[in-house]
């Protein structure tokens, strides 16, 4: 990849990404509490894609990876979140790309479809469903258990926030990010085609199949696949550029 360069907003906030020049690019969007190379990278995303020939833009999306991390739920909300990603396409002189996103990236990516839909022309949405995943647990819980460690007694909380205090994020970040994203829709134009991409045995995209078929996106299921796994399953990198064209 190219040298990780730095896109600043007006409020002086810089969200770092990676890119590698090639035709149609195509911007991969991670989720929560991982970056562009963890999720995106090490999955073999980055070479698959750019041995086909397309371009590839890898960006850490604010409170994650290189990029800074702000401490107000206001600064996540979806908005603020997409209107990073313009600015990355802005910097690069890109006019329009496909998207491939996953888990919480989805729903940023959502937000991008909204706010600047001619930016996108096609999207592949992995892992995520309508039910906003942060909506399901008890926010005095998560937000306790964010600031000083306190056990939950939902299990849940800890497997999703867990891994990333382990890695020794920070934790105001991860708790703005928490706040500003929680009920954040999956509402993408149906102007936009779409794909829908879900590991069988994950239950956090929960009515994806639905989702899709009311709204005429295609629908693909990787069988046995977990949240943790999906990227990685051999079908998913091909069915994704197939889609793409």
């Amino acid at each position: 990849m190219r040298q990780t360069q730095f896109a600043r907003r007006l409020d002086g906030v810089r969200i770092a990404y990676d890119s590698i020049p090639g035709e149609q690019p195509i911007m991969l969007v991670h989720g929560f509490a991982s970056s562009g190379t963890a999720t995106w990278g090490a999955t073999g995303w980055v070479r698959f894609l750019t041995e086909s020939g397309r371009g590839v833009i890898v960006p850490d999306l604010r409170g994650h990876g290189r990029s800074d991390s702000p401490h107000a739920a206001a600064d996540y909300a979806p908005r603020q979140m997409a209107a990073d990603l313009v600015l990355v396409l802005d910097d690069l002189e890109l006019g329009q790309v496909d998207v491939v996103a996953y888990s919480l990236g989805c729903r940023v990516v959502a937000a991008l479809t909204q706010l600047a839909p001619e930016r996108v022309r096609r999207v592949v949405l992995g892992g995520a469903g309508p039910i906003e995943h942060f909506a399901t647990l008890d926010p005095a819980a998560l937000e306790q258990y964010i600031r000083d460690g306190s056990v939950p007694s939902d299990p849940t909380i800890t497997a999703v926030v867990g891994p990333a205090l382990a890695g020794g994020a920070d934790r105001l970040s991860i708790l703005a990010c928490v706040q500003g994203m929680t009920g954040s829709r999956l509402d993408v134009p149906r102007t936009i085609p779409q794909l829908y991409v879900c590991g069988g045995a994950d239950p956090i995209p929960a009515g994806a199949e639905d989702l899709a078929r009311r709204t005429g996106a295609e629908y693909l299921e990787l069988p046995g696949r977990t949240h943790i796994n999906a990227l990685g399953a051999p079908e998913f990198k091909p069915a994704a550029l197939a889609f793409l064209g």
